[in-house]
């Protein structure tokens, strides 16, 4: 259960704990014992939404929300970085310059 649903199940454990009333004397289902639980679980599943979000939360699996910092460093398991040479080389002399030989 996460943050939201808690938050849904607390507010309509309230609304149900101190909104509604009943006019009969002995109602097959008390609401207000209704409310009270749903209060119970939202905050029960609310705080074990909020303690566990660092261990389960993003982050658990390897990957963090953020910006992407380019390829990783390297590290154990990782292949090691190529680096790609290119040499050119000088092109071959051309012909002499035509006219008239010299002296």
């Amino acid at each position: 259960m996460g943050l939201p649903v808690s938050l849904i199940l607390i507010a309509v454990g309230a609304i149900l704990a101190f909104a509604v009333n009943q006019s009969d004397p002995n109602p097959p289902v008390d609401v207000d014992v209704v409310g009270w639980i749903l209060l119970l679980v939202g905050l029960v599943g609310g705080l074990l939404s909020l303690l566990l979000w660092e261990r389960l939360g993003p982050g658990a699996l390897g990957w963090h929300r953020g910006g992407y910092a380019g390829p990783p460093a390297g590290g154990p398991g990782s292949a090691p970085r190529r680096r790609t040479v290119v040499e050119e080389e000088e092109a071959p002399p051309g012909p002499p310059p035509a006219g008239p030989p010299p002296p």
